[in-house]
Formats: C-alpha cells, sequence, structure tokens
C-alpha cells in the first residue's frame, strides 16, 4: 500500500476533486486539463469524462446535485486541455436542466466535439425518505474474498492508468473471462471505490458506474469497448463506505451491446443506475 493510500482522503480533497476540477474562463464556458491518470491504453474513461462534464453543470446551474444525465461520446477524448461549454436550458424551484459539451483541437486548432451531455439537476437532500421497491443489494462475496487488478494481467494490453486509482475488488463469480473461461452470462460484480479512500458522492457515482471491467470480457470477448451513450439516474447520496457494483448485458447484436448497472451503498441503498450503450469489436 502507497503512503498514499494510508491518508484517506475527504470530498473535496482529493486526486478525483483535482482531476475534474474545472476553472471559469467566461460566463458558461470552462477550462479543464484531462488527466492522463483516468486513461485506458490512450483513451480517457468516460465515466471519468462524464463527472467532470457534471462538475460544470453543477457549477453553472442553480442545483448542484445531478439526478439524470445523458451523455453521446462522439469521439474519444484524451488526456489535456478541454474547452467546455454549458448551457442552462430552464431553471425552476426543484430541477434545472442544462446541457454541456466538451471539446479539444486537432492539429490545425480547431475545436473537436468528444462529448454532449443534457442532464436535468436537483437538490438529494429535499427529496422524501419513502422508498418502495423490489430491487435488492446484489450479492457479491465479503471484499477479502474478491479480486483486484493487481491479482491478475492487465484486461486491455497496454496502459490500464485508471485502476491505479480506483479500490476495485471483484466477485470471483465474474472472474472467469481472467481465467480463460468465461461464463458467458455477461455480468460484472464489485466492490467499488477510491484508492484514496475519498468517499463517494453524487458525482464520483457519474465515475462508478463505468469503471469495472466490461461484461463483453464475461461473455467471451477481448479488447477496448467504448462507449456509444451512457444515462445515470442519481437516487439518493450515498452513505460513507465502498460501494458495491452490478453490471449486467442481456443483449448483444449487431456489434452494439447494453450494459445496466446498479450501485448501492453501505446502508443497502440503491443510489445509482445507468443504462450504456457500447460498441464491440467481433471477431
Amino acid at each position: 500500500m502507497s503512503e498514499a493510500a494510508l491518508v484517506q482522503a475527504t470530498i473535496g480533497d482529493s486526486e478525483f476533486d483535482r482531476d475534474t476540477a474545472v476553472t471559469l474562463r467566461e460566463p458558461g464556458v470552462y477550462d479543464i486539463d484531462l488527466s492522463a491518470g483516468w486513461t485506458i491504453i490512450t483513451a480517457v474513461n468516460g465515466g471519468y469524462l462524464l463527472a467532470v462534464l457534471g462538475r460544470a453543470l453543477g457549477e453553472a446551474l442553480p442545483h448542484s446535485d445531478p439526478f439524470t444525465i445523458s451523455a453521446h461520446y462522439l469521439t474519444a477524448s484524451q488526456p489535456g486541455p478541454a474547452l467546455i461549454r454549458t448551457d442552462v436550458v430552464r431553471t425552476g424551484r426543484t430541477l434545472s436542466t442544462g446541457q454541456a459539451s466538451l471539446f479539444q483541437y486537432d492539429e490545425e486548432g480547431r475545436e473537436v466535439e468528444r462529448i454532449r451531455v443534457l442532464a436535468s439537476y436537483g437538490d438529494l437532500d429535499t427529496l422524501p425518505d419513502d422508498v418502495r421497491t423490489s430491487a435488492e443489494p446484489p450479492a457479491i462475496p465479503p471484499m477479502d474474498q474478491c479480486f483486484g487488478p493487481q491479482d491478475g494481467p492487465s484486461p486491455v494490453p497496454g496502459s490500464s492508468a485508471i485502476t491505479d486509482r480506483l479500490m476495485l475488488k471483484l466477485d470471483p463469480a465474474t472472474l472467469g473471462w481472467a481465467l480463460g473461461a468465461p461464463s458467458g452470462k455477461g455480468e460484472m460484480r464489485a466492490w467499488f471505490g477510491l484508492a484514496d479512500g475519498r468517499d463517494a458522492d453524487p458525482l464520483s457515482l457519474l465515475l462508478a458506474v463505468d469503471a469495472l471491467p466490461p461484461t463483453a470480457f464475461e461473455i467471451g470477448l477481448s479488447g477496448w469497448v467504448p462507449t456509444v451513450e451512457l444515462t445515470v439516474h442519481v437516487r439518493c447520496r450515498p452513505a460513507p463506505g465502498p460501494l458495491r457494483v452490478s453490471i449486467t448485458t442481456r443483449n448483444l447484436a449487431g456489434g452494439f451491446l447494453e450494459e445496466d448497472a446498479e450501485v448501492w451503498d453501505s446502508a443497502d441503498r440503491l443510489v445509482a443506475q445507468s443504462r450504456q450503450l457500447a460498441r464491440v469489436r467481433l471477431g
């Protein structure tokens, strides 16, 4: 364990917060330097990018908590300078809606749009406590019976810098792909946290839904699985402690699959849900 991991980071004072921080250039326009620490191979992770845009919208809108956020990933983002433009679509008493786009620059200095987002924000602390649900937390073995990226080879050849910034402990029942014997079930489950000990908040939930190995691995495929579209619903503010993330895929067709994710906190509450459409390379 590194010396940094011995001191628990706090919300607002962690690597995640520093690497998602945006700088106001002018009203509605923000600058950020996308960190290479959240990459897989050379591309920046989609959940980290969604958190970056989520932070910018939280500053641009009168409400600070994402309730629902949908992103279309147009081109792969690279580490380095980026520009975010936000637009307030509507503001209300309980919900505000905005949109945002992230741009980088090509070799000739022209703007290239990487991601476009539409989101509604509110105040999670004002929601009623009434819960009526048939959903149940995923059955994951205790953390000391699960396995992390450090326990085996990288699932994707090349750099996976993001794994150094995460606390991931994968359910052995979803690790057949790592042993050369994928189950074919399209399931992935894990304990999740940030490596520096920072507790989860609504913004880091946007990362959590896209931080596990792709379900495509357990279906029997390998390689990068780029996100086409990702929608996240944040249901409540997570309690301190590790999260449990469960992701399932029911249908792979035409080179695309869906990933349905649930995120549960230490109080056994469903704190976030998502659906993602991703592209896979067949053959």
